[in-house]
């Protein structure tokens, strides 16, 4: 994966980050390893609730524009071997709620 990493960041920066905003999903932040798993991008978003979270994402999902960009992208092939999902939730005592 570590061969496409430049594509991928340039979709993000160019497309996915603006298509986020259009459809109300909040980003925290995106990293990359520098020690451990190399070639992963990790990105946290944020929504009011899971039937937020279920709402953008399918909006975004089927989004013309993004499904245009995806194709357009993925020409020499996929940008992401794999996605994992993960829904954590703040513990009492965590400064970020």
């Amino acid at each position: 994966m570590l061969g496409r990493m430049n594509d991928l960041h340039q979709h993000f920066q160019k497309y996915t980050c603006k298509l986020f905003e259009k459809h109300d999903i909040e980003i925290i932040g995106f990293w990359t390893s520098i020690i451990g798993t190399l070639g992963t991008l990790y990105y946290m978003l944020v929504f009011d609730d899971l039937s937020h979270r279920d709402k953008a994402l399918s909006s975004f999902s089927s989004d013309l524009e993004w499904i245009k960009v995806r194709t357009e992208t993925e020409r020499n092939g996929p940008l992401l071997r794999q996605v994992r999902n993960i829904i954590l939730r703040p513990t009492l005592y965590s400064p970020l709620q």
